[in-house]
Protein backbone atom coordinates (compact mmCIF):
# COMPACT_ATOMS: atom_id res chain seq x y z
CA UNK A 1 0.00 0.00 0.00
CA UNK A 2 1.30 3.37 -0.45
CA UNK A 3 1.72 6.25 1.16
CA UNK A 4 -1.16 8.12 -0.21
CA UNK A 5 -3.68 5.06 0.28
CA UNK A 6 -2.15 4.92 4.04
CA UNK A 7 -3.16 8.60 4.96
CA UNK A 8 -6.74 8.00 3.33
CA UNK A 9 -7.28 5.22 5.59
CA UNK A 10 -5.84 6.75 8.65
CA UNK A 11 -8.05 9.85 8.03
CA UNK A 12 -11.03 7.50 7.55
CA UNK A 13 -10.32 5.72 10.82
CA UNK A 14 -9.91 9.41 12.86
CA UNK A 15 -13.35 10.19 11.38
CA UNK A 16 -15.00 6.97 11.90
CA UNK A 17 -13.93 7.21 15.51
CA UNK A 18 -14.52 10.85 15.86
CA UNK A 19 -18.22 10.41 14.40
CA UNK A 20 -18.67 6.95 16.81
CA UNK A 21 -17.59 10.02 19.86
CA UNK A 22 -20.20 12.77 18.36
CA UNK A 23 -22.96 10.51 18.20
CA UNK A 24 -22.45 8.59 21.36
CA UNK A 25 -22.64 12.17 23.09
CA UNK A 26 -25.34 13.12 21.11
CA UNK A 27 -27.28 9.96 21.80
CA UNK A 28 -26.52 10.31 25.62
CA UNK A 29 -27.32 13.63 25.81
CA UNK A 30 -29.97 13.98 23.78
CA UNK A 31 -31.99 10.58 25.78
CA UNK A 32 -31.44 11.60 29.64
CA UNK A 33 -33.56 14.72 28.17
CA UNK A 34 -36.27 13.29 26.66
CA UNK A 35 -36.46 10.65 29.00
CA UNK A 36 -36.12 13.13 32.24
CA UNK A 37 -38.54 15.41 30.37
CA UNK A 38 -41.01 12.37 28.99
CA UNK A 39 -41.25 10.46 32.91
CA UNK A 40 -41.93 13.75 34.09
CA UNK A 41 -44.24 14.94 32.10
CA UNK A 42 -46.19 11.97 31.74
CA UNK A 43 -46.46 10.69 35.39
CA UNK A 44 -48.23 14.13 36.14
CA UNK A 45 -50.54 13.65 33.46
CA UNK A 46 -53.81 12.06 32.92
CA UNK A 47 -54.65 8.92 30.65
CA UNK A 48 -55.52 10.22 27.43
CA UNK A 49 -52.53 13.09 26.95
CA UNK A 50 -50.05 10.42 28.33
CA UNK A 51 -51.42 7.80 25.55
CA UNK A 52 -51.37 10.98 23.27
CA UNK A 53 -48.24 11.59 24.09
CA UNK A 54 -46.88 7.83 23.51
CA UNK A 55 -48.56 7.89 19.77
CA UNK A 56 -46.51 11.04 19.01
CA UNK A 57 -43.46 9.17 20.46
CA UNK A 58 -44.34 6.25 17.84
CA UNK A 59 -45.09 8.28 14.90
CA UNK A 60 -41.77 10.27 15.29
CA UNK A 61 -39.65 7.01 15.72
CA UNK A 62 -41.56 5.90 12.15
CA UNK A 63 -41.07 9.15 10.71
CA UNK A 64 -37.60 9.74 10.90
CA UNK A 65 -36.94 6.00 10.47
CA UNK A 66 -38.38 7.04 6.78
CA UNK A 67 -36.29 9.99 6.56
CA UNK A 68 -33.42 7.50 7.17
CA UNK A 69 -34.33 5.13 4.46
CA UNK A 70 -35.31 7.52 2.02
CA UNK A 71 -31.95 8.81 2.25
CA UNK A 72 -30.24 6.01 1.44
CA UNK A 73 -32.07 4.86 -1.50
CA UNK A 74 -32.96 8.31 -3.00
CA UNK A 75 -30.85 9.12 -6.33
CA UNK A 76 -28.69 12.16 -6.38
CA UNK A 77 -28.89 12.73 -9.87
CA UNK A 78 -32.57 13.66 -9.77
CA UNK A 79 -31.40 16.78 -7.89
CA UNK A 80 -28.83 18.21 -10.05
CA UNK A 81 -31.37 19.10 -12.75
CA UNK A 82 -33.77 20.50 -10.04
CA UNK A 83 -30.56 22.33 -8.75
CA UNK A 84 -29.35 23.81 -12.09
CA UNK A 85 -33.47 24.74 -12.63
CA UNK A 86 -32.79 26.67 -8.50
CA UNK A 87 -35.58 24.22 -7.43
CA UNK A 88 -35.75 25.32 -3.47
CA UNK A 89 -34.40 22.69 -1.26
CA UNK A 90 -32.80 20.66 -3.96
CA UNK A 91 -28.98 21.51 -2.99
CA UNK A 92 -29.78 20.66 0.56
CA UNK A 93 -31.36 17.13 -0.88
CA UNK A 94 -28.28 16.80 -2.96
CA UNK A 95 -26.28 17.27 0.91
CA UNK A 96 -28.36 14.59 2.47
CA UNK A 97 -27.67 11.86 0.11
CA UNK A 98 -24.11 12.76 -0.18
CA UNK A 99 -24.14 12.11 3.62
CA UNK A 100 -26.37 9.23 3.58
CA UNK A 101 -25.09 7.18 6.27
CA UNK A 102 -24.83 9.82 8.61
CA UNK A 103 -28.47 11.50 8.28
CA UNK A 104 -29.74 7.86 8.68
CA UNK A 105 -27.61 7.09 11.47
CA UNK A 106 -29.22 10.54 13.03
CA UNK A 107 -32.68 10.02 11.65
CA UNK A 108 -33.50 6.10 12.15
CA UNK A 109 -30.93 5.20 14.89
CA UNK A 110 -30.28 8.22 17.14
CA UNK A 111 -33.81 9.36 17.17
CA UNK A 112 -35.22 6.19 16.20
CA UNK A 113 -33.75 4.47 19.16
CA UNK A 114 -34.85 7.33 21.35
CA UNK A 115 -38.01 6.76 20.27
CA UNK A 116 -38.47 3.17 21.11
CA UNK A 117 -36.77 3.42 24.55
CA UNK A 118 -39.18 6.26 25.52
CA UNK A 119 -41.96 4.43 24.11
CA UNK A 120 -41.17 1.88 26.86
CA UNK A 121 -40.87 3.83 29.37
CA UNK A 122 -44.10 6.03 28.85
CA UNK A 123 -45.78 2.45 28.08
CA UNK A 124 -44.37 1.30 31.75
CA UNK A 125 -45.92 4.63 33.11
CA UNK A 126 -49.16 4.34 31.58
CA UNK A 127 -50.07 0.73 32.30
CA UNK A 128 -49.03 2.39 36.28
CA UNK A 129 -52.20 4.54 35.69
CA UNK A 130 -54.37 2.28 33.95
CA UNK A 131 -53.59 -0.52 36.54
CA UNK A 132 -54.19 2.52 40.05
CA UNK A 133 -57.24 3.61 37.99
CA UNK A 134 -59.22 0.63 36.94
CA UNK A 135 -57.54 -1.65 39.86
CA UNK A 136 -56.50 -4.38 36.95
CA UNK A 137 -55.19 -7.44 38.89
CA UNK A 138 -52.77 -8.65 36.00
CA UNK A 139 -49.67 -6.90 34.59
CA UNK A 140 -50.65 -4.68 31.95
CA UNK A 141 -47.69 -3.41 31.08
CA UNK A 142 -46.82 -6.79 29.16
CA UNK A 143 -49.97 -6.56 26.95
CA UNK A 144 -49.16 -2.23 26.33
CA UNK A 145 -45.41 -3.15 25.68
CA UNK A 146 -46.15 -5.60 23.02
CA UNK A 147 -48.95 -2.78 21.44
CA UNK A 148 -46.20 -0.54 21.20
CA UNK A 149 -43.55 -2.90 19.43
CA UNK A 150 -46.13 -3.96 17.23
CA UNK A 151 -47.49 -0.37 16.12
CA UNK A 152 -43.79 0.64 15.83
CA UNK A 153 -42.49 -2.65 13.73
CA UNK A 154 -45.93 -2.45 11.64
CA UNK A 155 -45.17 1.70 10.91
CA UNK A 156 -41.35 0.92 10.07
CA UNK A 157 -42.38 -1.81 7.65
CA UNK A 158 -45.17 0.61 6.16
CA UNK A 159 -42.62 3.30 6.40
CA UNK A 160 -39.99 1.74 4.64
CA UNK A 161 -42.36 0.92 1.78
CA UNK A 162 -43.55 4.56 1.06
CA UNK A 163 -39.07 5.67 1.70
CA UNK A 164 -38.53 3.19 -0.86
CA UNK A 165 -41.14 4.26 -3.26
CA UNK A 166 -41.67 8.19 -2.74
CA UNK A 167 -37.70 8.74 -1.49
CA UNK A 168 -37.36 11.71 -4.61
CA UNK A 169 -40.31 13.06 -3.00
CA UNK A 170 -39.13 12.43 0.82
CA UNK A 171 -35.97 13.71 0.59
CA UNK A 172 -37.16 16.72 -1.34
CA UNK A 173 -39.55 17.75 1.07
CA UNK A 174 -36.70 17.32 4.00
CA UNK A 175 -34.46 19.35 1.77
CA UNK A 176 -36.80 22.34 1.51
CA UNK A 177 -37.47 22.53 5.22
CA UNK A 178 -33.88 22.57 5.95
CA UNK A 179 -33.45 25.10 3.08
CA UNK A 180 -36.12 27.31 5.11
CA UNK A 181 -34.27 27.52 8.19
CA UNK A 182 -30.22 27.64 6.39
CA UNK A 183 -28.26 30.70 6.55
CA UNK A 184 -26.42 30.23 3.51
CA UNK A 185 -29.75 30.80 1.29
Amino acid sequence: MNSKQEEKERTKGHSDIKWFIQIFITTFVLSIIFSYISANGVSNLSLLPAILILLFVIVMGIFFDIIGVAVTVANENEFHAKATKKVKGSKDSIKLIRNAPKVANICADVIGDICGVLSGAISALISVKITEKLGVNFNIQFVLSATVAALTVGGKAIGKNLANNKSTQIVHSVGVIINKFSKNK
